[in-house]
């Protein structure tokens, strides 16, 4: 699954795919938000950490579940 994440008053967003299930990605999300910690962490499929304060959240956009097919389509 694909995850985008944008962040208040940068041009980037922080992109990676993971191997999640949705629900669960939008439960870590709305767990960070209401929770004291102050932080969302998730992790990739390549094993990578991600930490984003969750006062600079601006946005979590999340991709389809379903793989993308490779070559050409008749």
């Amino acid at each position: 699954m694909d995850i985008r994440i944008g962040i208040f008053n940068s041009p980037r967003e922080i992109g990676f795919e993971t191997s999640q299930p949705a629900s669960e990605i939008e439960e870590t999300v709305a767990a960070a938000l209401a929770a004291q910690t102050g932080y969302l962490k998730l992790s990739d499929s390549k094993g990578r950490v991600y930490i984003v304060p969750t006062i600079g959240l601006a946005y979590v956009e999340l991709g389809a579940e379903t793989s993308r097919r490779v070559g050409f389509v008749a």
